[in-house]
């Protein structure tokens, strides 16, 4: 089960391919051929039987922003030209014969944390494809987090490796940190380096905050100094964690059988990129897709 975060990929896309790639009416459309590239390629690379895609919704207000306003307040809102490219690539999705997600509630995280769950309680072993080390919470024995763009993919057993502590333990270990791109506050003074040994001793935050005198048995240094802070700002890592941790049992109306792999439409797909006045490359990518997965039936 294949599990793909889209605004890693679109906003990459943005940034990578030359604004100047428009459609007919002037308005770019480099994200777009961007994420549909990748998609393809994907696709194509790895046949999967069973893919989802989720988005954020650019009209969502997340639970996370009226548990703690300033949530991602410091971003600034998507230009409105990749907010209509954001939907483009939906379309492009359903097209080719991808389920898409989105919620006006929920972050993309939360619908692929939810579908995790509800596909493994199917049987299903999932890869996460995104580089947003907030998903590595998810991955469980058996899953793979997959960085696509760096072409490295991490099992269970090496996301330690990778970000420094269990997948497990991911949402207590961000929350200690803080997260500026989030506007997530943390533990002054507790680093990368300083939560992942934490962690390494302590199961969660509750733990932690149950055995503090142990950080002083701990080689760590500044012990004190930790032992304090953590006191100090007991109140900030627990809000900290509620926003770090994926709701992995959000609403959502979904079962295997939704997830399988469509025929692409292709006549859809021709007219999206006449609508928007791509070239051959997407086209041709899109008939091999659809002349494998009608081998395969």
């Amino acid at each position: 089960m294949y599990l793909i975060d889209a605004s890693v990929f679109v906003f990459r896309a943005y940034h990578a391919v030359p604004v100047s790639l428009t459609d007919p009416d002037g308005h770019p459309v480099n994200a777009l051929h961007g994420f549909g590239r990748f998609l393809g390629d994907l696709i194509e690379r790895v046949q999967p039987e069973h893919i989802a895609v989720a988005f954020d919704a650019t009209d969502c207000v997340s639970f996370r922003s009226k548990l703690y306003p300033p949530y991602k307040a410091n971003r600034e809102p998507a230009p409105e030209e990749l907010k209509r490219q954001f939907t483009l690539c939906r379309q492009l999705c359903e097209a080719l014969g991808v389920t898409t997600f989105s919620s006006t509630e929920y972050e993309a995280d939360d619908i692929i944390g939810t579908l995790a769950t509800r596909m493994r309680a199917a049987g299903k072993n999932v890869v996460l494809v995104t580089r947003d080390k907030d998903l590595a919470q998810l991955v469980r024995p058996g899953d793979e987090y997959w960085d696509y763009i760096g072409d490295a993919r991490f099992p269970y057993e090496r996301i330690p490796e990778r970000f420094g502590v269990l997948p497990e333990r991911m949402p207590c270990f961000l929350a200690l940190m803080g997260d500026a791109v989030d506007n997530i506050p943390g533990v002054p003074g507790i680093g990368r380096k300083t939560a992942s040994l934490l962690f390494r001793h302590f199961e969660s935050l509750v733990h932690l905050y149950e055995d503090l005198d142990r950080v002083f048995k701990i080689r760590i240094r500044n012990a004190a100094f930790v032992a304090s802070q953590l006191r100090e700002h007991r109140e900030h890592a627990f809000l900290a964690r509620r926003l770090t941790a994926i709701a992995c049992d959000m609403p959502l109306e979904v079962d295997l059988g939704m997830l399988e792999r469509r025929m692409p439409n292709l006549d859809a797909l021709h007219a999206l990129y006449d609508q928007v006045g791509f070239g051959p490359l997407l086209r041709k990518q899109a008939e091999r897709i659809a002349a494998a997965l009608g081998a395969r039936l």
